[in-house]
């Protein structure tokens, strides 16, 4: 017997018209308590075919920790008078499209215009390795002419004064940057 195929997934997407949406249809949302977050208001989209405006729209994505099938998503866009929802192969691709990021030749929209509930990153989509590294850089060059010798100290300061270096600090470039400061601190011994 051939097994079936689990159509479940976490990612899930969906648009929300607000001439139709509830009034209160983000506090729906977050009834579900789960992640989501929700694009700008798309309100200068263009119909590529008649050059006219596309409708107001707010294309939402929910993160949910373990697997949902279509009828569960259905369930919650049912609630909100939603087209159909879809499964979301790539959050962060989608967090991107929020703001229409990969393509110039449509509207732009602002990453802070961005709504987000609960632990949802949409910082990382928008980051470049080269923004990383220039970060990294920033930092030791921090340490540098700060006479840094402790971690501690480097991480003090990014929690109060570089959200940026922090989240890369907490995230994945600690260890280059504790070496560093290690670094220092021994040439300061010899």
């Amino acid at each position: 017997m051939e097994k079936k195929k689990d159509s479940r997934t976490r990612n899930w997407s969906f648009i929300v018209y607000p001439e139709s949406a509830p009034n209160n249809w983000r506090e729906i949302l977050q009834e579900e308590m789960t992640p989501f977050a929700v694009s700008p208001l798309h309100d200068k989209d263009i119909n590529e075919g008649t050059g006219e405006l596309k409708k107001e729209h707010y294309h939402v994505l929910l993160c949910f920790k373990g697997k949902k099938s279509f009828e569960q998503i259905k369930e919650i866009t049912d609630k909100l008078n939603s087209p159909i929802p879809q499964v979301c192969n790539s959050a962060q691709g989608l967090i991107r499209y929020f703001v229409h990021r990969d393509n110039p030749e449509k509207a732009q929209y602002e990453v802070k215009d961005i709504y987000v509930f609960g632990d949802l990153d949409i910082v990382s989509p928008f980051k470049t390795a080269t923004s990383r590294y220039d970060a990294i850089r920033e930092m030791l060059a921090y340490v540098k002419e700060n006479g840094i010798i402790e971690f501690q100290d480097l991480m003090d300061y990014a929690m109060v004064e570089q959200e940026e270096w922090f989240r890369y600090l907490c995230d994945n470039s600690a260890y280059i940057v504790q070496e560093y400061i290690k670094s220092a601190r021994h040439r300061l011994l010899k």
